[in-house]
């Protein structure tokens, strides 16, 4: 059966996963790339660093994002968001920042098994875990899809 979610499922399908697809376009060609990001029940946050992408979204916010759940072919759930892209600066940045690793890199390893690399300066030490840019989106249109076939 192929259906369409309700707001709950979006909901859970968002905050329960932490690598989405963004889709950007400089009017001339499409760009689809795949982010770690938090949903905190508004915005969508992210970070990248200065690159194709930020040029192409600084040029038009407007933006989609895509997060999807696959247990298999014929069982899966899909979310589309259609928002602009705002970069965050000072207290946002930061705020968004924590929000993300707080949810994110505390799923790298287990805690248990390598405390020492969980510590806040460690984690911040980690020049390939830190992007120079924090956004968000701010969601205009959601739509969630899926298919259950038992």
């Amino acid at each position: 059966m192929i259906g369409k979610l309700d707001n709950n499922q979006i909901n859970n399908l968002l905050c329960s996963q932490s690598i989405g697809r963004l889709a950007c376009t400089d009017g001339e060609r499409p760009y689809i790339v795949p982010i770690s990001f938090n949903y905190d029940g508004v915005y969508i946050y992210g970070q990248t660093n200065i690159g194709k992408k930020l040029k192409m979204i600084r040029k038009n916010p407007t933006v989609c994002f895509e997060v999807d759940q696959m247990m298999d072919i014929r069982n899966w759930q899909s979310v589309v968001i259609y928002g602009d892209l705002e970069e965050l600066k000072n207290k946002d940045a930061d705020d968004s920042r924590a929000l993300l690793f707080e949810s994110d890199f505390s799923l790298l390893t287990n805690n248990r098994i390598h405390a020492h690399e969980h510590a806040v300066t460690s984690v911040l030490q980690d020049e390939s875990r830190i992007k120079e840019i924090l956004f968000r989106i701010k969601i205009k249109k959601v739509t969630g899809r899926y298919q259950n076939e038992l």
